[in-house]
């Protein structure tokens, strides 16, 4: 894994919209709107992430744990069978790979971000690391970091989550993480992150903050996109090996946004792939239950930066909603929303049903049970797939495995 060197974004190149400006805005998205208190502490670790990510020592440390205790690289899985069913008649159709992020160790992509985190905050003298969780994957991931080095580790999660990833939460209580239920709003990831916020505020000078997607104020979306980037450097690396070019479409869920930005990141600026980010349709998005952020949402202010947001029209943050813990957050990456203005990339909804057939038809054709955030994006190959002429080459992002999700699937669907 390469870290690639960072310069400031000009007013006038929007076309390289990888780069935030020296403010941490992707156009006007971002910044960093935080308590004062919090300022040293966001550029302390910009000022750290600045120093070790060229530094050979710290590559040799990350990549080595990447290969050795992670299992990278995940592999470029072409599903066959999941091809068969959206072929055409004369055999012609898009030919479906997946990205195997759910073989990581942990199950899911969050470990890479995880792991280039405490890497960071070992380096800056941190022994306290707390963490947001929703799905539980990245507190999980969390907790496997701080067990693997040592450190005191604290992850905020709302009840409701609890409640639905006893799986997870069993997991992180395992391997020595103190689990915090968050009550507040609707026990969701919202207010567990609400909560890491706080309390990160009231310990700022011991605790370090692995803040788990690319939301948040700057650094983190450039910081966690940066450790996230690996899952397309290995895919372009991939495609050029199995066809000895790009694919022509890139999919993806989308919550907050780091498995998709660390998919899409490497073809940014390759404009002949295409790029789709699919969120959490919930119950539709003309109800009031979904989490279909770039959708309906409007630009805001959310847990420390300017993005979309699901608010009403006083401005106050409406309760998001989706099957999926991992995807029911009310706001989104700001890279992701200067990526939706710009026309970059194309964002869709899918919703709780059409999310839970799309992990029965990957389960039942491929032997793979992705997790149901995973879900939304296969689901989506049931819209786009007619759409398409030719053979298409499309990369779906597995992001995570669906373990922790069978308890709450079973209760829905009777599979006797």
């Amino acid at each position: 894994m390469t870290l690639t060197p960072i310069s400031p974004q000009s007013a006038s190149a929007q076309s390289s919209v990888q780069r935030p400006d020296a403010l941490g805005r992707f156009g006007q998205f971002g910044g960093k709107y935080v308590p004062e208190t919090l300022m040293p502490a966001l550029s302390e670790l910009e000022t750290a992430f600045e120093q070790y990510r060229n530094d050979p020592e710290f590559q040799q440390e990350l990549q080595g744990l990447m290969r050795d205790y992670v299992g990278r690289p995940s592999p470029l899985y072409f599903a066959e069978r999941l091809t068969q069913h959206y072929a055409r008649p004369d055999g012609s159709g898009a030919q479906i790979y997946l990205k195997r992020e759910d073989l990581n160790h942990t199950g899911a992509h969050k470990i890479n971000n995880a792991l280039g985190q405490v890497l960071l905050a070992k380096r800056m003298g941190k022994q306290r690391i707390i963490a947001e969780t929703g799905a539980g994957q990245h507190g999980v991931a969390t907790a496997t970091v701080c067990a693997r080095f040592g450190l005191n580790c604290i992850i905020y999660m709302g009840v409701h989550d609890m409640e639905r990833q006893a799986l997870n939460v069993f997991r992180m209580r395992l391997m020595g993480a103190e689990v915090r239920p968050v009550e507040a709003g609707t026990g969701t990831l919202k207010d567990a992150t609400s909560e890491a916020i706080r309390d990160w505020v009231t310990n700022v000078e011991t605790t370090h903050y692995i803040l788990g997607s690319v939301a948040g104020p700057h650094p983190y979306p450039m910081l966690v996109r940066e450790f996230q980037a690996i899952i397309g450097e290995e895919t372009r690396s991939q495609c050029q090996t199995v066809w000895g070019g790009l694919p022509d479409i890139l999919l993806a869920c989308v919550g907050g946004g780091s498995n998709a930005m660390g998919l899409f990141h490497e073809f940014i600026d390759d404009p002949t792939v295409r790029m789709i980010g699919i969120e959490a349709g919930g119950e539709g998005v003309d109800s009031d239950k979904h989490a279909a952020t770039l959708t309906r949402g409007r630009v805001g202010v959310l847990h420390g930066a300017m993005s979309y947001l699901l608010q009403d029209s006083d401005g106050q943050v409406i309760e998001p909603y989706s099957i999926s813990a991992g995807l029911d957050y009310p706001g989104v990456g700001p890279e992701h929303s200067f990526l939706k203005d710009s026309g970059r990339a194309e964002y869709y909804s899918v919703t709780d049903k059409q999310a839970l057939e799309g992990l029965q038809r990957l389960s039942r054709l491929e032997g793979i049970i992705p997790a149901l955030e995973t879900a939304h994006a296969i689901a989506y190959l049931e819209t786009l797939c007619p759409q398409l002429t030719g053979n298409p080459r499309i990369v779906i992002n597995c992001s995570g495995r669906g373990d922790k999700d069978v308890q709450t699937v079973a209760k829905i669907l009777d599979l006797t």
